[in-house]
């Protein structure tokens, strides 16, 4: 299966997409160099901020949202609800807005101010839950997202976390744009783990085309999936609150395959956010919270001896640094957390102002 672009350009016409939903997919891979110089083996990184909607999630949006308007679930005067820690209420807020859907989010607490901001922006309607709450509280944005779901006539609710349209995205597009770009190369995946859409979709592809690529999954502290996939237990002991936004979960999602996955590996709140920031002055990148989690998690593998010199080795980067300027970008906000010290506050250059 070979990816397609959605946007298609013909000789001696204008070369313009109808609109920017056609501009979802086939995003650069982007070989690492300075943030992996002291690794074995070759990195590159799956840049999904070229999305127009800046991260992988405009994938499942497009995706979701067609397959209903196909199956006559979708009509106008729709209403699309959703739940989302960010990065999918922009996509599907995107979405809606060409296609002229209303659209209702559920969001938590923990994403960020400019996150939320910019859901507004897009003209979605949007409720602010609390983070660090039992996903089965009525507050939950899970919760939250049903009983609006259910108040709202006329209204679909996507429910990304157990939706298995959710991996389709990603099975149909994700794994063969890596696929070709690798030229059947690849021997690692390594990706976060939130819904488990991304990783587990991908996954599925790579691994029909070839069972030896070796599948690993970035989970947090915090979060219950890396026991869950060990033992196929849920411990609520594991859960406790931590700041990275779209990674790991308090619940066990049905969108993700977890035999797809080979192995999961968790990495700390304060070492994603160091790393993220490094990418952006290292490769130019300017990386999402997450981005710095799949990096640490590939650090942390190459201690143990995971990869070889003739290692090929993709990692998803989710999203965009933009989405963080309130978070790990503010100095302010790195110090309230605890993250700035003696041996590293000097990281980010300091302002100037010529009076």
């Amino acid at each position: 299966m070979k990816a397609q672009p959605r946007c298609h350009f013909m000789k001696d016409k204008i070369n313009a997409c109808n609109n920017i939903l056609e501009l979802i997919g086939n995003t650069p891979l982007v070989k690492l160099n300075k943030i992996t110089e002291n690794l074995t083996g070759n990195f590159y990184a799956k840049v999904e901020s070229f999305n127009p909607g800046h991260s992988a999630k405009d994938r499942i949006a497009i995706h979701i949202i067609e397959e209903a308007e196909r199956k006559g679930i979708l009509v106008e005067g729709s209403t699309i609800v959703e739940t989302t820690s960010g990065n999918t209420g922009f996509s599907i807020a995107m979405v809606s807005m060409i296609k002229g859907y209303d659209c209702i989010l559920a969001v938590s607490s923990k994403s960020s101010p400019d996150k939320i901001d910019m859901l507004r922006s897009m003209g979605a309607k949007v409720y602010v839950c609390p983070a660090h709450v039992s996903a089965d509280d009525p507050r939950s944005y899970y919760q939250v997202a049903k009983r609006l779901h259910e108040e709202t006539k006329g209204s679909i609710y996507i429910n990304q976390y157990f939706n298995t349209l959710n991996m389709e995205a990603h099975y149909k597009s994700t794994g063969p744009e890596i696929w070709e770009q690798t030229n059947g190369q690849i021997t690692h995946l390594v990706a976060c783990s939130g819904t488990g859409g991304t990783i587990s979709g991908t996954a599925r592809f790579l691994k029909e085309q070839n069972p030896e690529v070796k599948v690993i999954g970035v989970d947090a502290f915090g979060s219950v999936l890396k026991k869950y996939h060990e033992t196929g237990e849920l411990d609520t002991d594991e859960i406790y609150p931590y700041r990275i936004e779209g990674l790991g979960k308090n619940l066990i999602p049905g969108a993700t395959d977890f035999d797809s996955i080979d192995a999961f590996v968790k990495v700390t709140d304060e070492e994603s956010a160091h790393t993220a920031r490094k990418i952006s002055k290292t490769e130019g990148i300017f990386a999402g919270y997450t981005c710095g989690a799949v990096v640490q998690a590939v650090k942390q593998l190459d201690d143990e001896g995971e990869f070889g010199k003739d290692s090929n080795v993709v990692l998803i980067f989710p999203d965009h640094g933009s989405r963080y300027m309130s978070k790990i970008y503010s100095d302010d906000w790195m110090e309230a957390q605890g993250f700035l010290n003696n041996s590293n506050v000097e990281e980010t250059p300091q302002i100037q102002v010529i009076r």
